[in-house]
């Protein structure tokens, strides 16, 4: 068995005994707050006008018109990012990819040296990074790991990020405005609905934290309610203002 056949197969049995908490949240982390980000964001806004004493389709259309702007503002926003962070990522992996094909050698040479650095014997370091750069692509995704801490295969996608962020959004926007949907006329149901949902979001993210879900729950619910309840008397000051 060669030396990457054995570190796949140690690799393979540690993973099997061994697990982590998922630290970078995956999918769950960036959606939940997506949407704690639209519903605090126009749950404040709708409060904000509802304590200017304004009319019930007042407060509909701000909601909806929060809900559209704040989700395409965080489309664009998170397409833009990845986008030119994606850029960024494939233009240093074109001047690693040039150095590989001019100078294999000196990059397999670097290559031994970082596992010398860590550790690893000179003579197995040099054999590993040997055996690392036979194949060209193997060679490029080890040392961008290694030199850009990157992964070529796995790069984020612009368009899913803005897909996911305009979804994310828009549900949690949603939430305070549909009770008035569905035929409310006063403010308190869309604040005990976007409360509630403030706490299950909070509560969701425990999952990616070494909280309680409770704690969790309870922090996000008194941060929204404080934005709500701030804005809320905003609008009345600046409503008794105006008029």
């Amino acid at each position: 068995m060669s030396i990457i056949e054995t570190e796949a197969a140690l690799h393979e049995a540690h993973r099997d005994n061994h697990t982590h908490r998922d630290v970078n949240g995956g999918w769950l982390r960036p959606a939940v707050f997506g949407a704690m980000d639209g519903l605090v964001s126009n749950l404040a806004l709708m409060t904000g006008v509802a304590g200017g004493s304004v009319s019930h389709r007042t407060i509909v259309i701000t909601g909806l018109v929060g809900l559209a702007a704040g989700a395409f503002s965080m489309a664009a926003g998170e397409y833009t990012s990845v986008a030119s962070q994606r850029e960024l990522v494939e233009a240093e992996l074109d001047v690693e990819r040039r150095e590989l094909r001019k100078h294999p050698k000196d990059e397999e040479r670097e290559l031994a040296a970082l596992y010398e650095s860590r550790g690893v014997e000179p003579a197995l370091a040099r054999e590993v990074a040997s055996q690392l750069s036979r194949d060209p692509e193997q060679a490029l995704e080890i040392h961008a790991r290694e030199e850009l801490g990157i992964d070529p295969g796995d790069l984020p996608s612009p368009a899913v990020a803005a897909v996911s962020s305009f979804g994310s959004f828009a549900l949690g926007a949603l939430l305070p405005l549909l009770p008035y949907l569905l035929g409310a006329t006063v403010l308190w149901p869309a604040l005990l609905l976007a409360l509630i949902g403030l706490f299950a979001c909070g509560a969701i993210v425990a999952r990616v934290t070494a909280r309680s879900w409770w704690y969790s729950g309870i922090r996000q619910l008194a941060l929204g309610g404080a934005a709500a309840g701030v804005t809320y008397v905003l609008g009345s000051l600046f409503g008794t203002a105006v008029g």
